[in-house]
């Protein structure tokens, strides 16, 4: 969702047999792909906040003043998740030396000093800091908030079964939530459920991915799951979600009737990660999953021309 860092760390389809006890130095190198400062904030993760924080506006009409808000509030979030993948790695640098994929980050791998990540750290945390001094009280203090949690995930909750991937997802409610406050808009409800349950599908999509790749090794947690009881709750949740999707739809967008034949493509989306955790044995990179599969894509296309078709008739 910490946040949401937990939605798509790196694991390679090609590593499922590899565990946490293979050394460092039989993993195929990767480092030079980004610098050490650069890797650590995880760029690859910041399309989550221009997917979440944006969210308010759908269906409603906006001046460019709210969009200017809702941009800044963007930034803000992408400055604090960085800020979050940044003192996760360093409370986790010990364990992520012994996992199969994570042990390439700057901080286990020895690319980057344990001074030079907290340098990155203030760094990110002086920048931020001007962005909600512009930000209205309302933004800040949700940026705030998302900050002491995913503070409290990385040194504690991440190692809590079940409250671990509730946090995760939260992180994204905060984001959506700041979004809404930048915009100067009421909350909807039903939108806030939708993206609080399918992102518990996703993030427990990657928990059934670590707990055959891994095991419990690494993350701790993982000892209260099983395949099985995994299983049951990514169905619980996907029923959750259509059914806020629904709901916000009939009640709460500005789409119109018409937005109802977007509900095929949500059901497919669903269908098709399943179908990728449950049967390919993926979902360790969620954001790989919808960002890169072709079938993924494709489902987006074509829902996004359905949002947009009542505007054009």
């Amino acid at each position: 969702m910490t946040d949401l860092q937990d939605l798509t760390e790196a694991t390679e389809a090609t590593e499922t047999t590899e565990t946490t006890e293979r050394p460092p130095a039989a993993a195929p190198a990767r480092t030079g792909r980004l610098p050490a400062p650069l890797a650590l904030v995880r760029p690859g993760q910041w399309p989550k906040n221009l997917a979440v924080v944006p969210l308010p506006l759908l269906g409603a009409g906006w001046h460019p003043d709210t969009g200017l808000r809702v941009l800044l509030a963007t930034a803000a979030f992408v400055l604090a998740s960085s800020l979050v993948y940044v003192l996760n790695d360093i409370a986790d640098v010990e364990r992520d030396k012994r996992h199969p994929v994570k042990r390439r980050r700057p901080l286990a791998s020895g690319r980057m000093s344990m001074g030079s990540a907290v340098i990155t750290a203030v760094v990110l945390a002086a920048l931020l800091a001007p962005a909600l001094a512009v930000l209205g009280t309302g933004t800040t203090a949700v940026v705030l908030l998302y900050l002491a949690v995913n503070g409290a995930y990385s040194f504690k909750l991440k190692h809590l079964p079940l409250l671990d991937v509730f946090v995760v997802a939260t992180g994204f409610v905060l984001r959506l939530i700041g979004g809404y406050q930048a915009a100067h808009r009421p909350v909807e409800v039903w939108l806030v459920l939708t993206v609080l349950v399918v992102c518990l599908v996703l993030i427990l999509g990657k928990r059934r991915h670590e707990l055959g790749v891994s095991g419990t090794g690494h993350r701790p947690a993982l000892v209260g799951y099983s395949a099985h009881f995994l299983d049951l709750v990514l169905v619980l949740c996907s029923a959750l979600t259509m059914i806020g999707y629904l709901m916000y739809l009939r009640t709460e967008s500005g789409f119109g009737d018409l937005a109802l034949l977007t509900v095929p493509c949500a059901l497919f989306a669903l269908f098709r990660y399943l179908q990728v955790v449950v049967v390919d044995g993926g979902g360790g990179e969620p954001v790989r999953t919808l960002l890169r599969d072709r079938t993924m894509l494709a489902n987006s296309s074509v829902w996004g021309a359905l949002l947009l078709l009542p505007t054009l008739l």
